[in-house]
């Protein structure tokens, strides 16, 4: 039954998108609760996992940087490349670029799990992005744009220890030295972690709902194209470098998946808040298309 029910994860975000869409009043007031749930899915990832994880991710440090390369290089050049062919007004232009030039997010650490890719791997690849952020965000952003850009670097390391590190390391040490004691626990968790994204999802989709009623056709295929080629480019390629599936996996989430909650941030900052929409479009869509993306490699998993 809770595996049922796991398994129709896009489902219930689908849903619970178009009602959050529809009655957003019903849903914005949760946006305070984005952290504590995004915690409390992060713990539960952290109790699936143990130090012999970390520490083989650890002994393959360049994993770790062909994902922040590959996200790098990637990301902003499908951005350019998709908005110059689709013509793109300049502001929609940047704000894509701009999301395309941000590190890995939350989101890809909670996809990551779900599909049962490698969470290790995903965990240090979206915190060495991040460090990377202060150099690569603003020197891409300037050299697709000719904009220079100021990138709160501290603040999101804080934001990520909060969120994903302490979480994490704390549930895997309880399953590190209470593993027996703690399986009904981890067993149930996957049913919690999909409740509680969705709920976040609701709550993103709630909080942008006008933003997506103002925007354009053209703005959501080219969000979805962007999202799409990353997933598609992520795992292409590391197939290519003959990566086990698992690996592969986790470098096409990590290489499609943002922080394009610092894109929206960055773009009302530096540009206009036109210039947000692809990043608020970005925030909904990268998280239904990882949540199919999730169940099917986790149906093939099991297979």
């Amino acid at each position: 039954m809770i595996q049922r029910l796991t398994q129709l994860f896009p489902l219930w975000a689908l849903l619970f998108s178009l009602l959050a869409w529809w009655q957003p009043q019903w849903l914005v007031g949760g946006k305070p609760a984005i952290v504590p749930l995004l915690m409390l899915i992060m713990f539960g990832m952290g109790l699936s996992l143990t130090w012999a994880d970390f520490q083989g991710v650890l002994k393959r440090p360049a994993l770790i940087g062909l994902g922040v390369v590959l996200q790098y290089a990637l990301m902003p050049l499908l951005a350019f490349l998709i908005g110059s062919a689709m013509q793109l007004p300049t502001e929609l232009l940047a704000g894509l670029v701009l999301v395309g030039a941000c590190p890995g997010g939350t989101a890809s650490n909670v996809i990551a799990y779900l599909a049962r890719a490698n969470v290790a791997l995903s965990v240090a690849i979206t915190f060495a992005s991040t460090l990377v952020a202060v150099v690569a965000t603003p020197l891409l952003t300037w050299l697709y744009l000719g904009e220079r850009i100021a990138v709160p670097v501290s603040g999101m390391l804080i934001s990520l220890v909060q969120i994903v590190v302490v979480p994490v390391v704390l549930g895997c040490l309880l399953n590190t030295f209470l593993q027996r004691q703690l399986t009904p626990i981890r067993e149930l968790f996957p049913l919690v972690s999909v409740a509680a994204i969705v709920l976040v999802i609701g709550i993103i989709v709630a909080l942008n709902a006008g933003r997506i009623s103002e925007a354009g056709l053209l703005v959501v295929i080219a969000v979805m194209l962007h999202n799409g080629l990353g997933l598609l480019s992520g795992y292409g390629i590391a197939r290519l470098l003959r990566l086990d599936t698992v690996t592969a996996r986790t470098l096409a989430i990590e290489v499609g998946m943002q922080n394009s909650g610092l894109g929206v941030a960055l773009a009302i900052k530096h540009f206009t808040p036109l210039a947000a929409l692809p990043g608020a479009l970005f925030s909904v869509w990268h998280n239904l298309s990882g949540s199919l993306l999730a169940t099917v490699w986790q149906r093939r998993s099991n297979e």
